[in-house]
């Protein structure tokens, strides 16, 4: 993906957490593995904690890091492959954001929350690694790092979850209309 590309991607991405916050609704990441502990460090930042300036809380659901017992609940009656998506039939409304993060694109369980968020009418943005996966095309937005080294994909994840909590604080959280000026 050409640096322009991915500046652009980045951008509308940032675009579509904000508005879904300005509105009031959710947004929700799905993460594995490594990225799921990093998100334990960053996603709480578009809740409850400011990231680099003092705003109200916004609401941000985190299916896979602070609720263990739903994790092994899902995966236990309903297979590992379900445990997103068994959460996104519960959480998901039409107007939420789910962000799912796959460095190979091929993680079955966020194919399948991918999918029935599709259905449910859900915003869907996927952040993934090497050629996409299956996952390449799937979502509304994705930004698809061009490396085959897991360190390297998760790496320039960060970095985009960080421009995107930038984004976020520099929005004036306390302008009535600001949804409008969100989307501009």
């Amino acid at each position: 993906m050409a640096s322009s590309s991915l500046e652009n991607a980045v951008a509308k991405g940032r675009r579509s957490d904000s508005y879904v916050f300005a509105a009031r609704w959710k947004a929700a990441d799905l993460r594995e593995g490594g990225s799921a502990g990093r998100c334990l460090s960053i996603s709480p930042k578009n809740s409850s904690v400011a990231y680099n300036r003092e705003r109200r809380g916004l609401p941000a659901v985190l299916p896979e890091c602070p609720d263990v017992t739903a994790l092994t609940c899902i995966g236990n009656d309903y297979g590992y492959d379900r445990v997103f998506s068994r959460q996104v039939e519960a959480l998901g409304r039409p107007e939420d954001v789910l962000v799912g993060f796959s460095t190979s694109g091929n993680s079955p369980n966020v194919l399948a929350a991918f999918n029935l968020a599709q259905e449910i009418g859900l915003t869907t943005i996927f952040l993934g690694g090497k050629d996409g996966g299956l996952a390449k095309g799937l979502c509304d937005h994705e930004i698809i790092v061009p490396s085959k080294t897991t360190a390297r994909i998760q790496e320039v994840h960060t970095l985009i979850l960080h421009q995107w909590l930038e984004g976020i604080d520099a929005t004036d959280w306390s302008i009535p209309a600001i949804s409008a000026k969100v989307l501009n």
